[in-house]
Order: C-alpha cells, then sequence, then structure tokens
C-alpha cells in the first residue's frame, strides 16, 4: 500500500480506533475510570485511577511505543510502504497490544510477575489514548533525527524509572522474565 491521501489514512486510523474501542467494551472493559471522571493525569501508580484516564506515567512508554513502530517500519517496509500506510500499521499493531494487554491472561501476568498487584487493565479511553500517544511518538519520530528521538526515548525512560520505579524496558522484562530484586526494588517506593 502506497501512500494514500491523509483523509482516507484519518479514516483508517479512525475506523482502527473504533473498532479497538468497540472489541474492549465487548471485552468487558469499562469506558471510562469506574470512578465515573475523567482526569487528564493520573500521576499515582499504585491507585485506581492508573491506566484509567487519558494519561499516567507509562503513556511514555506508549510515545516510545511510537518511537520504535517508526523505526521498524522504516528498517524493514520504507520500500514497500510509504508513511501513511507503516503509520496505519503501526497504528494497527498497538491496537493489536492494547487487546492483548487487556485480556485476563496478560492482566494476571502483570498481577503475578509485577509490582502490579491490583492492576485491573486499562479503560477504554486510557487504550485510546495509549494509541494516540503512539501515534504521537510516530509523527515525532517521523519528523526528528534519529539522535534526537533516541535521546528523548531514553530521557523518558530514565524519568519514570527515577519517579516510579518503571518504564518501558523494565514492564517488558518483569513481563517476559521476572526478577525477584527488580520486584523488591520496584516495591520498595
Amino acid at each position: 500500500m502506497r501512500d494514500k491521501a491523509p483523509g482516507a489514512t484519518a479514516a483508517l486510523l479512525v475506523g482502527l480506533a473504533a473498532a479497538m474501542a468497540a472489541a474492549l467494551l465487548a471485552m468487558g472493559r469499562p469506558p471510562i475510570c469506574t470512578c465515573g471522571t475523567i482526569r487528564l493525569w493520573e500521576g499515582a501508580v499504585n491507585s485506581a485511577g492508573n491506566s484509567q484516564h487519558l494519561a499516567d506515567w507509562y503513556s511514555f512508554s506508549h510515545i516510545i511505543h511510537g518511537f520504535l513502530f517508526y523505526a521498524l517500519g522504516w528498517a524493514l517496509l520504507r520500500h514497500r510502504l510509504g508513511l501513511r500506510g507503516r503509520l496505519v500499521l503501526a497504528a494497527a499493531l498497538e491496537a493489536g497490544w492494547e487487546l492483548l494487554e487487556n485480556s485476563p491472561f496478560v492482566i494476571d501476568r502483570y498481577r503475578t510477575a509485577t509490582i502490579a498487584l491490583g492492576y485491573t487493565g486499562d479503560s477504554v479511553l486510557n487504550s485510546l489514548s495509549d494509541l494516540a500517544m503512539m501515534l504521537l511518538g510516530f509523527a515525532v519520530a517521523a519528523r526528528l533525527p534519529v539522535r534526537a528521538t533516541v535521546l528523548i526515548a531514553l530521557a523518558f525512560e530514565l524519568l519514570t524509572l527515577a519517579i516510579i520505579r518503571d518504564n518501558l524496558t523494565l514492564n517488558v522484562l518483569m513481563l517476559l522474565h521476572p526478577v525477584e530484586a527488580i520486584r523488591h526494588w520496584q516495591a520498595a517506593a
């Protein structure tokens, strides 16, 4: 698929977001925080509001997803897909991750393998915001030099590591191969 008109790309992205939201609702995910409010930012990691509102500390990880999806698409597909095609593919990957992340299997894995003991999954609003954060990251990576994107990703990883003792790197590590020493260090916060 070569670059299509911006309107067609936007329509595909909106359709993908709507399909993801419908699937999450069908999976039983709440549309918004069960507290009944919508907040722009939820800074408390170990709270019932985490992963329920528009943005939280894990939003930085989704921006980095966009950086990574851009780099992967550029490295593997730039000769087959134009920028907009790679954007739609990245959005599909992120939507797929949101569905997997909110499956009972992964929610249980977060509870048993990480410090997210009370994690119940994302609200649909938060998942839509995570998708938007990935799109933002993709757009930033498409415009900035590689060095700047790498530095921003490292800054986000170090910032969240310092503030919440978690980041994308640790999240992936702890999901795939939990390290007890890291879990204890994270829990000490």
